[in-house]
């Protein structure tokens, strides 16, 4: 008897190890996944929805393209073969499987800060994605930038490696905040302007950038062009939704992290965030002023003696905008919003890239959708209607011409 019990107990503590086993690693992956999530790994590393983390998107910089590679779980041309040691290398110190130096487009820059276990958890989500086989386009730089060698120097000059340490001096909410805003979610490589040899200019952290020709918005706490004017609950309803009525609407790139990242996350990390940013150093932006001060509802007739601007607005845009601008569910007003007031300077890039390839933000809240009218409109006939809107309803400072709509047209997206 003492023997069976004896062999039943050793049983049922493998079942117990086996299960405990099984347990951590399925909360490992469900870990992993939010974290992917946070860190927008799926926008640059798909091309196609069909095939996710499948790699082949470019990815557009000052040099040419770089295409992000395929991070599935294939064995030949993803990272099924790869070690634990070459992920955790290849995403703090941008070194590939084979020794290879990888460009800053990938933001290894950031997620130098990342923990051990975070990225461990990363990897095990990254192991359970289903295998696709897809080799990873050529990059397109010009020389000398297609030298791999020469992002040794680089990084001399631009990267600093290490981890996150907590501020012991400042709460647990900020903290977290700082790890996701400059690590995890690598915020700053957006909305942090560059030197010319592409690498951030810490002076100017989160101040606002350009990327594919979209205006990537002031973080910081300035009131003009940044978020101090925002309430608490405005930012947390843009990330959450893309969607702050009167404030801002999520386009562009900003629309695809709020369609695959921040939506994801939880309230208290969103908190978090916002925390740190109300934090950090305010960083003025020459001739910028509150949106709210400027623009104003157009008249109810618009006739054939209007500006071929107005006349375009009217058949183009008025009927889900609204002819004064001031929109109605679910379509949002025109007046002092963030695409016209071009988040308070004198810019109509993000109005332009609007107009030509329209809006696709898809959140748990709602699926937002707006025409391209690329195809439809010359570069003449949008500069007219990007003037019109802009002198209308937002900064009548923010001009354009056909050359600038042509030159934002032939940029990648």
């Amino acid at each position: 008897m003492s023997a069976r019990r004896s062999l039943v107990t050793g049983v049922l503590i493998v079942l117990a190890c086996c299960f405990g086993r099984a347990m951590a690693q399925t909360q490992s992956v469900t870990q992993g996944e939010y974290l992917v999530r946070a860190g927008g790994c799926m926008s640059c590393h798909t091309v196609d929805p069909a095939r996710p983390f499948a790699g082949g998107r470019p990815i557009p910089t000052p040099f040419g393209n770089v295409f992000a590679p395929n991070i599935t779980s294939d064995r030949e041309t993803g990272i099924g073969a790869w070690t634990d040691a070459q992920f955790i290398r290849s995403m703090r110190e941008g070194i590939g499987r084979h020794g290879e130096r990888l460009y800053p487009a990938f933001p290894y820059t950031a997620y130098t800060l990342l923990s051990d276990g975070d990225l461990l958890a990363m990897r095990a989500y990254l192991a359970t994605v289903p295998p696709v086989r897809a080799v990873t386009p050529r990059n397109a730089l010009t020389f000398p930038f297609d030298q791999r060698w020469l992002m040794a120097l680089w990084n001399l000059v631009n990267f600093s490696p290490g981890r996150f340490v907590p501020d012991a001096s400042k709460s647990a909410e900020w903290n977290r905040g700082a790890y996701l805003v400059e690590g995890l979610g690598h915020c700053g490589e957006c909305h942090t302007p560059r030197n010319r040899l592409g690498g951030l200019k810490d002076v100017e952290q989160l101040s606002g950038a350009t990327v594919a020709g979209w205006h990537a918005g002031n973080l910081t706490p300035e009131r003009g062009a940044g978020i101090g004017a925002w309430r608490d609950d405005e930012l947390l309803r843009f990330l959450s939704t893309g969607a702050a009525p009167g404030r801002a609407y999520a386009l562009g790139p900003m629309a695809e992290v709020v369609a695959g990242n921040t939506q994801y996350l939880t309230p208290a990390d969103l908190r978090a965030m916002i925390a740190y940013l109300r934090a950090v150093p305010p960083v003025a932006v020459k001739d910028a002023r509150e949106r709210t001060r400027f623009g104003q509802a157009a008249r109810t007739d618009i006739t054939a003696s209007d500006t071929p601007g107005a006349r375009l607005y009217a058949a183009a845009c008025a009927t889900c905008h609204g002819i004064t601008g001031e929109g109605g569910k679910p379509f949002p007003s025109l007046v002092r919003d963030g695409v016209t007031g071009a988040m308070g300077i004198a810019s109509t890039n993000n109005l332009v890239l609007v107009i030509l390839h329209g809006v696709n933000r898809r959140t748990r809240d709602a699926h937002v959708l707006m025409p391209a009218f690329g195809t439809h409109m010359s570069d003449e006939q949008i500069a007219e209607l990007a003037n019109y809107v802009t002198r209308q309803f937002g900064d009548p400072r923010a001009t354009t011409d056909a050359k600038a709509v042509a030159k934002l047209r032939s940029l990648p997206q």
